[in-house]
């Protein structure tokens, strides 16, 4: 097990870029339809959709960065906490009937980063080595 320790912070960069590239998927779904247009997104859409959108593209690509990612990741976490209670447990209490599970994964993996920090491959993790 020793050998894997030395392993955690760049599993942990892995982590955080792959979880950020999707959730920046969602955003740029909603603004750009891309790769496709978010399925049940109205068009045009209404301010707090939007707000979201611009925080999971923006947000999102800060994390990719590992740039900031303490104080984004927290933001992010509440967003996600504040979709899955507004969109999602409307309509049922199980996540997997209600379509909740990626916003709560994604409010818990950013969670976890508030605290474990962005990773050793991250624009955070160069300025802190920094003499």
């Amino acid at each position: 097990m020793e050998r894997l320790y030395v392993w955690t912070p760049r599993v942990l960069s892995l982590l955080r870029v792959i979880a950020a590239l999707l959730f920046m998927e969602h955003g740029l779904m909603k603004l750009f339809h891309f790769p496709a247009p978010q399925p049940g997104a109205p068009d045009p859409l209404p301010p707090m959709l939007l707000a979201a959108a611009w925080l999971e593209v923006v947000g999102g690509g800060l994390l990719v960065l590992g740039l900031f990612t303490r104080p984004v990741a927290f933001i992010l976490s509440g967003q996600m906490a504040v979709a899955y209670f507004i969109a999602h447990a409307s309509q049922g209490f199980w996540p997997a009937l209600n379509g909740g599970e990626a916003a709560i994964l994604f409010c818990f993996v950013f969670l976890y980063l508030v605290f474990a920090g962005p990773g050793e491959w991250s624009v955070d993790a160069q300025v802190r080595k920094r003499p």
